[in-house]
């Protein structure tokens, strides 16, 4: 799974306390952990070991039940710029492109310095973009 220590612009999350649900059979698959803010229900972390199995949808389709059971109005979560693949993960499920905060992992690499400058596919990484979708 990734770090416990999840830094973005909005704050910095240790993921370990946080809420969450796991994907298991025999041992752990996938992990999703989110926090709740006003209206929202904004993950901060989703892994999946197994790509193309269904556990990031099976985790994603769950956290949207939690969302409903609180009466939220909608999902929220933050990537990079250079993390296409969740952008269309996500995009496929319904998520919508809500803005992009220029610069901020920039400004997250200044307490974190090892987040690499270059990310995913040899893309610079630079940039968070929130995604939403509402319910």
């Amino acid at each position: 799974m990734g770090a416990s220590q999840m830094v973005v612009s909005s704050g910095t999350y240790d993921c370990a306390s946080l809420d969450g649900f796991v994907w298991m059979n025999g041992s752990i698959h996938g992990l999703v952990t989110y926090v709740i803010r006003h209206d929202a229900l904004k993950i901060i972390s989703l892994d999946s070991l197994l790509e193309n199995k269904g556990i990031g949808s099976s985790l994603l389709e769950e956290v949207e039940r939690e969302a409903k059971r609180h009466r939220l109005k909608r999902l929220t979560l933050i990537t990079t710029n250079d993390n296409v693949h969740a952008l269309a993960f996500y995009q496929k499920r319904g998520f919508r492109l809500e803005r992009i905060v220029t610069d901020a992992v920039n400004v997250v690499r200044l307490e974190k310095p090892s987040i690499p400058l270059i990310g995913n596919n040899g893309i610079p990484l630079h940039d968070e973009i929130v995604l939403s979708k509402q319910l």
